[in-house]
């Protein structure tokens, strides 16, 4: 069973193709490009250079949101297509999950943080049993004072990754979690080999969603944005200066 997963949810873009639960392939870029320009070439790439055709793809993992509106958008509309095409399932990640799943095996909570702006950071918590993801808290948007509320619950190391670190670091470790630390709490960050969204992680995770037959077809798929886009705010303010 092969699984080509996408994953396009912030700056970086990549893809892979996972097999018995390693990558036979993969590709990452984080030069800038707009996705809508290197995720096809990419994967088109990809499978020329480990001699395989969409013939052998079996499902299609995506990375579903939280993250860049644009990105989400241009994945799943490659994933979707891709599926109707070949008429294979789609395997819905949340982003979160395929984040976490980069530290698959390690006995610490892993929380990964996205920078969501406006003040929000997109997170979940999480921990493994083994190689087997336990989602401790489902992925929200919220601030970055209240996800330190949350993990303060949690007696246990904690690592952090993804591109919210190194906007937030320095807050987590300085003041939301000072007294924590003060006390021995044990605080870590991720490498940077490790610390962004990769489809080789997202592919993996994805094969234990197929086993446990949690598939969708193609036109089901949606992307779970958690919170309105830009423009949906903004019109829905303007909405409500116009009622009063």
């Amino acid at each position: 069973m092969k699984i080509l997963a996408l994953e396009t949810s912030a700056k970086s873009v990549s893809c892979a193709v996972v097999e018995d639960g390693a990558p036979l392939a993969s590709a990452y870029q984080c030069t800038g490009l707009t996705h809508s320009r290197t995720l096809l070439p990419m994967v088109d790439a990809m499978l020329k250079n480990a001699d395989l055709t969409l013939e052998d793809i079996g499902a299609i993992a995506i990375t579903a949101g939280p993250g860049s509106f644009t990105g989400l958008r241009i994945g799943s509309a490659t994933a979707k297509g891709l599926g109707l095409a070949m008429n294979k399932p789609l395997i819905h990640i949340p982003t979160l999950e395929g984040l976490a799943y980069n530290l698959c095996g390690t006995d610490a909570i892993v929380c990964p943080i996205m920078d969501a702006r406006r003040g929000q950071v997109y997170t979940g918590i999480y921990e493994f049993c083994g190689n087997e993801l336990v989602v401790l808290e489902d992925q929200m948007a919220i601030s970055i004072e209240e996800l330190g509320d949350h993990l303060k619950k949690y007696d246990k190391r904690i690592i952090f990754l993804g591109d919210g670190v190194p906007v937030f670091r320095a807050r987590l470790t300085d003041e939301i979690l000072a007294e924590e630390i003060k006390a021995g709490r044990d605080i870590q960050f991720a490498p940077a080999n490790m610390n962004r969204q990769r489809a080789a992680s997202v592919g993996t995770l994805g094969l234990r969603y197929y086993a446990a037959g949690k598939t969708e077809t193609a036109m089901e798929h949606e992307p779970d944005y958690l919170r309105l886009s830009q423009a949906e705010r903004e019109r829905k303010e303007r909405e409500a200066k116009s009622i009063q």
